[in-house]
């Protein structure tokens, strides 16, 4: 009855969208994903506090019966999904106000947005691999249209066609799992990958998996196959940068979760697997972050961060499942759905925020930013409680997760295997980077976007956003804040879909101790924020009285200060840059200084990513060097073209006869004994 409902209700809502016109379109879209959230949020709850969710239906002679099970690990995907979706959608809508005399594009705009936001609760629910496969495409095709909104910008249209392209790919190597388990088994029910991975030889499984977790990698963005991301994400409006980012790569983690959930075999070797590739995403990620010069790109780049650190967890979690280890299994598990479900939210929040900085500077160059804390006070506060969520600072949310994954990692260094505490060292190693570098990257980027001063004068007033537009913000900034100060009641939530893995029972003295642990530490941090405000409270009404003279700062010896004396995105991150060189492509435009007093002069610097022009520039210069060679072929000639016509008449009429007379020759042969 629920599912009827929702199809009936999005139904008419796209029937409404070509009717209406101008603000309506966002109204009924908000409407319609308001109503799907909130039936599918109720139904995941109900798993998460009671009992999973099952039914099923006839999908035709093609699909069979399609089974519907929404478990605890879902329902928690679902709610998180849910919730980027509605504040992506409140958010969205005052950001395309300026588009909306496009009535033609805005209708196919929220159309999408709909129909990604009903695939994504089917690729939760459902678990018919048909049905499956026919919801992913649906996820993709939809975000895609998403992606290119701005069609008629090149580079737009360039990135849209490469997040089809790898997103296509990944669908390649689910439909090649599925099939091979299918045709095995003969079912298209996802209990039939575990029957079939149970009853072949644990090389079979692993490939098995190795096959999804393939496919998977290319939608979350795991290295190497993380390609597609930093130029889907910049190109799409701000508010699908953010549920791409938020939720939509989180399917890749939801489906490793689940394939783990049903191949239960070389949990082990899976983990250590896992583990590596996600050390090198997180750091990988991170690198290329800190030298991005475009906002959105270098948050883009922090996804592919994040989820390196959320592949720990899953790493760490399957070690413990082969090692028989709840502590790790615990803490590993739990620290990666916590972490899915932080990043979310400060990524969400981080990318409203670079588009509400976008919507007043018409940029997102950082270079030519600085000085919008003066003039956007608000979007610069809650942008700056994200920076540090993301940075895993407490008292906010991605310190809770992170300390999840850490405690995990330091318990399981003790181990009788040298490669083990190899490995899990390495890890913890790889971690404190990952979070290093992350600071150093939020602390230029911050910096140089808000404070000091605009370096490029604005040719339009700058001004803070609207409440509307500040509103869905400020609920991911609560949420954000929520999770830090009383993580009990998150962490006795992601139990739940943990007990999958392992018993319930004995996760509860590990989740009392977590709990315990991070509520001092997130009060111990409030205790501090609440001291400063104290002293500067004090601070302020003791010299309240006193007369403040001010007068200029030494600037140096300079006595025009200029914008250009203040640190650049490039100069902050100078040492850094130098000191990664080796890993990186950096490509420079300058020019040559002449004379004692030289003209002004420009230079700049982009980097590239060396594992994109390994993997996906040099084969892509191979095929267009082989294909080359046949250009003689599309000449320009008319005549060559009607020639290529007659000559495949003549090879559709003279093939078939000669294959004909040459199986009467045959027949003859036979018959007269030869």
């Amino acid at each position: 009855m629920i599912f009827s409902i929702a199809v009936l209700i999005t139904v008419v809502a796209f029937v409404l969208l070509i009717l209406v016109k101008g603000q309506a379109k966002g109204s009924i879209a908000l409407g319609v994903v308001l109503i799907n959230a909130g039936l599918s949020s109720w139904i995941a709850f109900r798993t998460l506090y009671g009992d999973p969710f099952e039914l099923s239906f006839y999908g035709g002679l093609v699909f069979g019966e399609i089974p519907i099970r929404v478990d605890s690990l879902s329902g928690w995907f679902l709610l998180m999904m849910n919730l980027t979706m509605v504040t992506g959608i409140v958010y969205g809508i005052r950001y395309m106000t300026p588009y909306n005399d496009q009535s033609s594009n805005i209708t196919l705009h929220y159309t999408s947005y709909i129909l990604n936001h009903i695939a994504m609760i089917g690729i939760y629910t459902l678990q018919n691999s048909l049905a499956f496969l026919c919801v992913w495409e649906l996820m993709a095709i939809s975000a895609f249209l998403m992606v290119i909104f701005e069609h008629s910008k090149m580079e737009t249209l360039k990135a849209g066609i490469n997040y089809l392209v790898q997103s296509h790919l990944c669908i390649v190597f689910l439909t090649f799992g599925f099939i091979w388990v299918s045709a095995n088994t003969g079912s298209y029910d996802f209990k039939a990958i575990s029957t079939y991975s149970a009853s072949v030889i644990p090389a079979l499984s692993f490939l098995l998996f190795g096959c999804f977790f393939i496919a998977f990698a290319f939608k979350a963005g795991f290295v190497p196959f993380h390609t597609w991301l930093p130029y889907a994400h910049p190109a799409a409006p701000a508010h699908v940068s953010g549920i791409m980012s938020g939720v939509i790569i989180k399917l890749g983690i939801f489906g490793m979760f689940r394939m783990l959930l049903l191949i239960k075999e070389n949990h082990l070797l899976i983990g250590y697997v896992i583990l590596i590739i996600s050390l090198i995403t997180g750091v990988y990620g991170v690198m290329l972050a800190i030298i991005q010069h475009n906002l959105k790109k270098l948050l883009a780049y922090h996804s592919i961060e994040n989820i390196g650190i959320i592949g720990i967890g899953i790493g760490l979690g399957a070690i413990g499942l082969g090692l028989n280890k709840p502590y790790l299994v615990f803490t590993g598990f739990a620290g990666a759905l916590l972490h899915t479900f932080n990043h979310s939210l400060f990524k969400s929040l981080l990318f409203y925020g670079a588009g509400t900085v976008y919507q007043a500077t018409h940029t997102m160059n950082i270079e030519k930013l600085g000085g919008l804390i003066k003039k956007m006070p608000q979007t610069t506060t809650l942008f700056l409680i994200a920076s540090l969520a993301i940075s895993g600072l407490p008292p906010l949310n991605g310190f809770i997760s992170e300390f999840f994954i850490y405690s995990g990692l330091f318990n399981g260094i003790r181990s009788d295997q040298l490669t083990h505490t190899v490995v899990i060292i390495t890890a913890l190693f790889s971690l404190s980077i990952i979070g290093g570098l992350a600071m150093l990257c939020f602390t230029k980027a911050f910096s140089v976007v808000f404070l000091g001063t605009e370096r490029h004068p604005f040719h339009q007033k700058i001004h803070e956003a609207e409440l509307f537009e500040l509103f869905p913000k400020y609920i991911v900034a609560i949420c954000i804040v929520a999770i830090g100060v009383f993580p009990q009641l998150f962490i006795s939530t992601v139990a739940k879909p943990v007990s999958l893995f392992y018993s319930g029972s004995t996760f509860k003295p590990i989740q009392q101790e977590f709990i315990d642990v991070a509520q001092m530490v997130s009060l111990a941090a409030w205790g501090l924020i609440l001291l400063s405000l104290l002293v500067l409270g004090i601070k302020k009404i003791t010299t309240s009285a006193r007369n403040i003279t001010t007068a200029p700062t030494w600037a140096c010896g300079y006595t025009v200060p200029t914008p250009r004396l203040q640190y650049t995105a490039n100069s902050f991150v100078r040492s850094f840059r130098k000191l990664i060189r080796p890993l990186l492509i950096m490509n420079k435009k300058e020019e040559v200084i002449y004379g004692v007093f030289p003209d002004t002069i420009h230079s700049e610097t982009h980097p590239y990513d060396k594992i994109e022009a390994l993997l996906i520039d040099k084969p892509i210069k191979g095929i267009r060097r082989f294909m080359g060679r046949f250009k003689l072929v599309q000449n320009g000639s008319v005549q060559y073209y009607i020639s290529y016509g007659v000559g495949f008449i003549f090879m559709t009429i003279t093939v078939p006869f000669l294959v004909t007379v040459v199986r009467y020759v045959i027949h003859l042969l036979k018959q007269i004994g030869v």
